[in-house]
């Protein structure tokens, strides 16, 4: 059997998309470990495939060679090839230090000495599930998507903590790392917490990490009896399985919104300056809200972390009934 490292991405989004690679290699049998930053670590721990995670103690941005040196002192002699999937050349010191025999990534940042089995950079913005596959070697498949799965019990392990019972809650993540640019306005979730909570009786909970707690905190100032804020008062696992035990997400492109999708949850996504053709939820649940071609705005996608104009109409403009509907058409009929 191929012992296989993993060196993961530093995005949980990256982290989920890579999730059919994993599969693919899993399934022609090498026995996979995955070498993560914690803060994407409990991704890999829902993927089944998976027999173990390696957290690194690195922190955003740093080169911490000496640290790269001595973890790849204790992974020595353990793997047969390691699969690199960010692009940096940091990411590729691990596999090289540790000696490990094939050594398979994009070319990235010029590194034709760390990797002996490269490919070639894609140009522009390929689909991120693609994207990874690629590094098995073998022909695409238009099928793959993402897919995750925990326990019954940690699911209901993670509900019965925040108070509520799986089914009966629905799921908001309206942050996003990258930036506003990405974020549906904090009235609109507010609007649509207060229509959902109406119709159903079932409370809000605002998903996110402890950088998304102000925002969360002032949609639930907005809609009180609907919403609870859970950002930044639980780890990502147990964020994670309170998606999973979900009635729904309602979310911008985010990491959260890939979780969800690959839970198969029935999810509403908000888009606005990125594009769904490059990073859209693989969920045959999901409904992507994207204005681009009602608009018609030449800025749409513009990829940036704030819009140059200051309107951000590519998401005001998406109204909290539309969302609704939307978010009703996927739901289970019975």
């Amino acid at each position: 059997m191929t012992r296989s490292l993993v060196i993961a991405p530093q995005w949980i989004g990256d982290a989920v998309m890579s999730e059919p690679l994993l599969a693919r290699l899993a399934a022609r049998g090498e026995e996979l470990a995955v070498a993560a930053l914690p803060w994407v670590a409990p991704v890999y721990r829902a993927m089944p495939q998976v027999r173990e995670v390696i957290e690194l103690p690195f922190a955003h941005g740093r080169l911490d060679w000496a640290a790269r040196r001595r973890i790849a002192a204790t992974l020595r002699g353990r793997f047969d090839a390691a699969y690199v999937l960010p692009n940096s050349l940091k990411a590729a010191l691990i596999p090289w230090f540790a000696g490990i025999p094939r050594r398979v990534g994009y070319r990235g940042e010029g590194r034709y000495v760390l990797l002996n089995q490269r490919l070639p950079n894609p140009g522009g913005r390929p689909p991120m599930v693609a994207f990874y596959s690629a590094l098995a070697g073998e022909a695409a498949r238009g099928d793959e998507r993402p897919r995750l799965a925990f326990e019954a019990r940690v699911v209901n392990g993670a509900a019965r903590d925040a108070g509520v019972e799986p089914g009966r809650y629905w799921a908001f993540a309206p942050g996003a790392e990258y930036g506003p640019a990405k974020c549906w306005p904090a009235g609109h979730y507010a609007e649509l917490a207060r229509r959902l909570h109406e119709r159903d009786g079932l409370p809000v909970l605002l998903l996110g990490s402890a950088k998304e707690a102000a925002l969360c905190r002032q949609i639930e100032a907005a809609a009180p009896a609907a919403c609870r804020v859970m950002a930044g008062e639980t780890s990502l696992m147990d964020a994670m399985a309170l998606i999973a035990g979900a009635r729904g997400l309602v979310s911008n492109d985010s990491g959260l919104m890939h979780v969800a999708a690959a839970f198969g949850l029935p999810q509403v996504a908000v888009f606005g300056s990125t594009s769904p053709e490059h990073t859209p939820p693989l969920n045959t649940r999901a409904r992507v809200l994207w204005l681009k071609d009602e608009l018609k705005l030449a800025c749409m996608p513009c990829f940036e972390r704030e819009c140059r104009f200051g309107h951000y109409r590519c998401l005001s403009e998406v109204a909290p009934q539309r969302v609704e509907a939307a978010l009703r058409e996927v739901l289970p009929t019975s």
